[in-house]
């Protein structure tokens, strides 16, 4: 293989084949390497040494296999938009196999647009250079900020065009997961009322992604505690930057804890709970503030798929599992406050906190003002002493009355002075959590557009240096800090397929 090494450790692929079809990737006519991420093939002891472009192109589109690859397509169901669909299935994507990376964790390596497969249903199996493009930088975004993502190792062009709207350039990408497990994956096989399955599929979800919960008495219960403490993190965390998903399909809830399918995401530029950027998601069902509610809606079809492993006595099972449920959402109001706390520089917990954090939400909206260069310039007020509000440097401007901010900023200022860390400390622990740079949604299409239309990847390539570092100040990224002008604002995003 050209002295390509990749030391695959299969797993998945050795479970009954009703979990999965085997199949091989569908050749291209011309792959052609346009990124490859080097720091995670090292991360997963791939070996590159003396492998040119030519050679990782052909293994990352498919043309050929790494020895020890198991190429498989995994099956799941889903609800999407909270209609059932019994058999989705990966019908684009394939994944090669797993291996064990440097830090002895279990990882997946999947390629996305390498042809169809017994899932893909009328589709045609191939992914187009945008969404490729879009999942590798933003991806890679999430991860620098500290966020449980899947990662981006490669994406190629194949030489050929795929029709959506309009012809376009056909792309592969290669993804790295802790699992491609997901919620739908346990509705495929509850929904054929295959117990056994069910069964077995957690059995691997604990040993994989929560062994602790494997010795407790009730194990099946325990992952669905973990499950959901972790979901609940996580989408703090997404929420913490901005971030909307914009698909939260259950098909889409990855059962490791990762945020997975980078399809019609945004970030908020303007603070707006209700903000929708996704084409397809016309109810706003996954709209910014409905994130929590929808990833409840997900653990509960999660725990519908458990309930018969948790108890061997039914009521007492659908009783645990529903304890679980409603918990979900005072744990998520924990992880989102302690959060919001930690971006507003406060190190202890007070009673009036909630109250602190939801009147500058409030104040944001009706001001028009954008959520992350907000909480980045706060520190220059937290380094205040006494100095009021309205004469400092700092988010004033943002807003559209700055008097309303002042009102805001005097209040916070005077919570600040109940707490003992010198204001040094204070901001070093709020720069540590409020990104300088995002992946804006203006900046991310400028990327793609340029390579698309002009085959000019530069934009691409410095977009991913911009946000490798999210949380430095890097003068010469200033630029992709800035919120959009009206002209470049992106009001829709758009799925892959």
């Amino acid at each position: 293989m050209d002295g390509l090494r990749i030391a695959f450790a299969n797993t998945y692929a050795h479970l009954p084949e009703g979990f999965f079809a085997r199949v091989q990737p569908t050749a291209v006519a011309q792959p052609r390497l346009l990124l490859l991420n080097r720091t995670l093939a090292e991360e997963l002891g791939i070996g590159l040494d003396g492998v040119d472009d030519d050679a990782l192109a052909a293994v990352f589109s498919g043309n050929r296999l790494a020895e020890g690859s198991e190429p498989i397509s995994l099956a799941y169901a889903g609800h999407q938009f909270g209609g059932f669909s019994p058999q989705l299935g990966d019908g684009r994507a394939i994944l090669l196999g797993e291996v064990l990376d440097r830090q002895g964790r279990r990882r997946d390596i999947q390629l996305k647009g390498s042809g169809r497969t017994p899932y893909s249903r009328r589709g045609d199996g191939r992914a187009a250079l945008g969404p490729v493009l879009r999942e590798y930088i933003v991806s890679e975004a999430m991860h620098a900020l500290g966020i449980p993502s899947t990662r981006a190792l490669a994406a190629v062009t194949t030489g050929e065009p795929v029709f959506r709207d309009a012809l376009l350039p056909g792309a592969v990408f290669t993804r790295v997961a802790a699992s491609h497990i997901r919620v739908g994956t346990f509705q495929y096989f509850a929904a054929r009322g295959d117990a056994a399955a069910v069964r077995q599929l957690a059995q691997v979800a604990l040993e994989r992604h929560y062994p602790e919960a494997g010795g407790s008495d009730r194990p099946f219960l325990a992952l669905l505690e973990s499950f959901a403490r972790r979901h609940a993190a996580l989408v703090a965390q997404w929420m913490g930057v901005g971030f909307i998903h914009g698909v939260m399909n259950t098909d889409n809830m990855a059962v490791s804890g990762e945020t997975i399918d980078f399809g019609p995401c945004a970030f908020l530029e303007a603070y707006d709970p209700q903000a929708v950027f996704s084409a397809i998601d016309e109810q706003g069902r996954y709209a910014y503030a409905n994130q929590p509610w929808a990833a409840q809606w997900n653990l509960a079809r999660f725990a519908e798929t458990l309930v018969p492993l948790i108890d061997p006595d039914a009521a007492r099972a659908a009783e645990l599992a529903q304890a679980v449920v409603r918990a979900f959402t005072a744990t998520f109001e924990r992880e989102w406050l302690a959060l919001m706390r930690r971006k507003l520089g406060l190190f202890t917990a007070q009673d009036d906190d909630a109250d602190l954090v939801g009147s500058l939400l409030e104040t944001m909206h009706g001001q028009g003002a954008d959520f992350t260069v907000t909480f980045r310039r706060l520190d220059a007020l937290a380094l205040a002493d006494g100095t009021p509000a309205g004469a400092a440097a700092g988010p004033r401007a943002l807003f559209a009355e700055p008097a309303a901010f002042d009102a805001w900023a005097s209040r916070w200022q005077q919570r600040l002075r109940r707490e003992a860390p010198a204001p040094a400390a204070r901001v070093a622990a709020m720069r540590a959590v409020n990104p300088a740079r995002i992946a804006r949604n203006h900046r991310v299409e400028q990327a793609l557009s340029a390579a698309i239309e002009r085959g000019d990847m530069a934009p691409a390539r410095e977009l991913i240096a911009a946000l490798a570092q999210p949380y430095a100040d890097a003068p010469a990224f200033d630029a992709y800090a800035a919120p959009a002008a009206p002209a470049e604002r992106v009001l829709r995003t758009f799925c892959g397929t």
